[in-house]
């Protein structure tokens, strides 16, 4: 994320920077280009990958197997992670660095080894911030994922697949000129089929901020003494080399651009019309929607489902889980409200809700000692209105409110580890309800499939195979000691008696230092994985069943899961079907267990990585699986009617949970059948999806804040999960979790197939 910029240096302030930097070169201390590293060259055994495919046979075989199963054809589970930064990424380089207790430089080649060796995976995709590739390193990421694809044995059976990719973060200050953050990957590696650029959602007044950005970064790596000086340095190349590539010219054919520009694009039509100029097989994945830390309050999936922001044919999957949380749930309350005169307001809370600008007056009021009572209202009114205009800046209009002086704000606090500060409006669930009804001869409505992953920012694709280093397989990160908190934070301002407004447009502060990255550090876990059903390991074969939404997502534990519809119009059909039917449909879903974890790594890792590397990149910790497998507890079932007039009350069209099987809890694993036997009746199309719930573990902060609640539930005091030197490096803050697996819907039309 890059700064919104910085006021005019003095010219004392850059004679220091001047003869600092000489004083720094005199010694010897340049900076260095990040490079790609080099991938590991020694294979994963043959026999490794096949056992891992008929261990799943096994308790396949183990369930209820017959002819009207629809993955009779042989189709196996794939595992991988399709959201994957490395340190080619300007927010992963700056995690990296020693004042924010990083471990230095994780490359691309960092990712390939971690995903074979470390994760065990089948397949992952690299996504680096397109705002932060500069055409070097594009180059340089292309060719590591071929390297990393020469070295997986044959291609027809390779021990993973790895695709290229990047990430078009774009962040909106309203409502109405936000989208998010999507995802872009391509089926093919080779360079012919592949963009000469990637494409950024960067403005043209980005560069100022750029430029801005690189002089703070100057100011705050000054001392000679610093121990990590030379990794500072480095970043200030990584900067110069993005500052070095100019603004590609607009409204060209990309095609036609030159290949050292920058190209961007400002929304999603702008990003997948230059896509199908290319002419490339791509996938286009939404992300990070219901994350509040950027996404502004009562953002909603509408304005993407809007012609023609949505393209079905690139944008078949939704990221329904990651290392920033989940986005599944829709909840009906809202951060901020719409008074009679269309002003926003600020709602009062309720038992699952505390909206952050309520809690904004009371901390407040809690100042008012002496004041006159309705002197103090018209103060608490002010605090709240400050809050609502500041967006996601609205803690800094507080002065000296502390991490646990807002409770629980913000948060959704029956929902499965969600993201932080939740954006309900931008789930899933509620994107599968809406209809876009512009067009009334041809509504328009999401079709996609779920899928999780990590968006790790430290090249480890697929951590979450163990609950573990939450600074490590987690983005949680912070200032190593009080004197770099100081340096890297906001300004203190002490506690006065009013709110202060805020301008996160006229700011001087950096991106980081105007959202909640303290409080954030709390939500952060070990990301998900994306399977897939495929009908073999190759590259050919999990691109297909991407496309045809033949995959589901898990919090992170291999819990295998099948989805079908036993009686579509021509026999049956798996997760991520699109049909119409006139009678009652009847489904099944079958589930089994992730396999136990064993201490340590397996032999193969131990063989092919140095005793080194396998401590610094594994942690010395493998997927290691035994043959011991978690219990499945219980199979949820949503139904979703997706709104059949403009208007229609959303929270009414998600039924969750609409059907709940309780499991025998045996190592086998769980099969139920079901029937909707009111859905000819209701004579409309409905969406179903299977939750398959696994038993208790502890995971990495899946406590959140920790809150204590008072008798009725609400959060009457916090114990963070800090990111910085206030919480042990070694602490990995583990809380009970159920590891979870979510089908792609299965969307049933009421009619004629056809």
């Amino acid at each position: 994320m890059y700064g919104r910029g910085q006021g005019t240096q003095t010219s004392t302030g850059r004679l220091g920077i001047v003869l600092v930097s000489v004083a720094i070169a005199s010694l010897g201390c340049r900076g260095r280009h990040e490079g790609a590293g080099a991938v590991t060259q020694a294979p994963v055994p043959a026999g490794v990958v096949a056992a891992r495919t008929a261990r799943q046979a096994e308790a396949a075989e183990a369930l209820v197997m017959d002819e009207s199963a629809a993955d009779a054809a042989g189709k196996q589970i794939l595992f991988g992670d399709l959201h994957v930064h490395t340190t080619f990424s300007t927010d992963a380089f700056l995690r990296s660095l020693p004042m924010l207790q990083g471990e230095g430089a994780h490359p691309p080649a960092d990712a390939c080894d971690f995903a074979r060796f470390c994760a065990d995976l089948d397949f992952w995709a690299i996504t680096d911030h397109a705002e932060s590739i500069s055409p070097q390193h594009w180059r340089e990421t292309k060719e590591s994922i071929r390297q990393c694809n020469a070295v997986t044995g044959d291609p027809r059976n390779p021990d993973v697949v790895a695709f290229v990719g990047w990430e078009w973060t774009q962040v909106g200050r309203t409502p109405d000129d936000h989208y998010g953050h999507e995802n872009v990957i391509f089926r093919d590696a080779s360079e012919d089929r592949l963009p000469l650029r990637p494409i950024s959602a960067f403005s043209p007044g980005s560069v100022a901020a750029l430029q801005a950005s690189a002089a703070f970064w100057d100011r705050i790596r000054l001392p000679l003494s610093d121990p990590g000086r030379q990794r500072s340095l480095d970043f200030s190349v990584h900067q110069a080399e993005l500052r070095e590539a100019p603004l590609c010219p607009s409204n060209i054919d990309t095609r036609e651009l030159p290949s050292e520009c920058h190209e961007t694009a400002q929304t999603p039509a702008e990003l997948h019309e230059k896509l199908s100029q290319w002419g490339f097989d791509t996938i286009v994945i939404p992300h990070g929607t219901t994350w509040g830390l950027y996404t502004p309050a009562n953002s909603t999936s509408d304005r993407q489902l809007a012609s023609p922001q949505y393209d079905p044919e690139k944008q078949v999957l939704f990221e329904v889980y990651s290392g920033h949380g989940n986005s599944e749930e829709y909840r009906d309350w809202q951060a901020v409200v719409r008074d009679g005169d269309g002003r926003p307001t600020c709602p009062p809370p309720t038992t699952d809700y505390l909206p952050c600008c309520w809690q904004a007056g009371e901390l407040i009021r809690a100042r008012c000692s002496g004041v006159p009572a309705e002197a103090c209202e018209r103060r608490v009114t002010a605090a709240r209105q400050n809050y609502i205009d500041a967006g996601v800046a609205g803690h800094l209009t507080v002065p000296g409110a502390t991490v646990e002086d807002w409770k629980d704000c913000g948060q959704c606090r029956d929902c499965f580890n969600p993201a932080f500060s939740y954006r309900p409006a931008n789930s899933a669930q509620y994107a599968l309800a809406i209809t876009n009804f512009d067009d009334p001869a041809h509504p328009r409505r999401f079709r996609f499939g779920f899928v999780a992953s990590s968006d790790t920012h430290a090249a480890r694709p697929g951590a979450g195979y163990k609950e573990f280093g939450r600074r490590l397989m987690t983005d949680a990160a912070g200032a190593r000691d009080p004197e770099w908190r100081e340096r890297l934070a906001a300004p203190a301002v002490a506690a006065g008696p009013e709110s202060v407004p805020f301008d996160p447009a006229t700011t001087a502060l950096q991106d980081f230092q105007i959202v909640e990255t303290e409080r954030q550090a709390s939500f952060f876990m070990t990301g998900g994985l994306v399977a897939v059903h495929a009908a073999g390991r190759d590259r050919d074969a999990i691109w297909a069943a991407l496309k045809r939404r033949e995959v589901y997502a898990t919090s992170g534990d291999r819990i295998l899961l099948w989805f079908d519809l036993l009686n579509g119009p021509d026999g049956p059909l798996p997760m991520g079907s699109e049909t119409a039917i006139e009678r009652n449909p009847v489904f099944r879903v079958r589930a089994v267990g992730a396999l136990q974890q064993l201490l340590g790594c397996p032999a193969h890792s131990v063989n092919a990585l140095s005793p080194e590397r396998l401590a610094r990149l594994c942690r010395s910790e493998c997927y290691n699986p035994s043959d011991g497998r978690r219990l499945i507890t219980r199979i949820e079932i949503v139904r979703i009617k997706p709104q059949q007039r403009p208007g229609e009350p959303v929270r009414s069209l998600i039924q969750d949970p609409w059907r709940r099987f309780e499991c025998p809890g045996e190592p086998e694993g769980c099969v139920v059948e079901f029937e909707d036997p009111g859905f000819v009746a209701g004579g409309r199309e409905a969406i179903y999806y299977a939750r398959a719930v696994q038993e208790p573990t502890l995971a990495v902060n899946a406590g959140g804040l920790r809150c204590q609640s008072d008798e009725a539930g609400a959060c009457i005091g916090v114990n963070p999960c800090y990111g910085d030197y206030r919480t042990p490096y070694e602490d990995d803050c583990l809380a009970p979790n159920e590891d979870r697996a979510w089908s792609s819907p299965i969307y049933v039309g009421f009619g004629a197939a056809g």
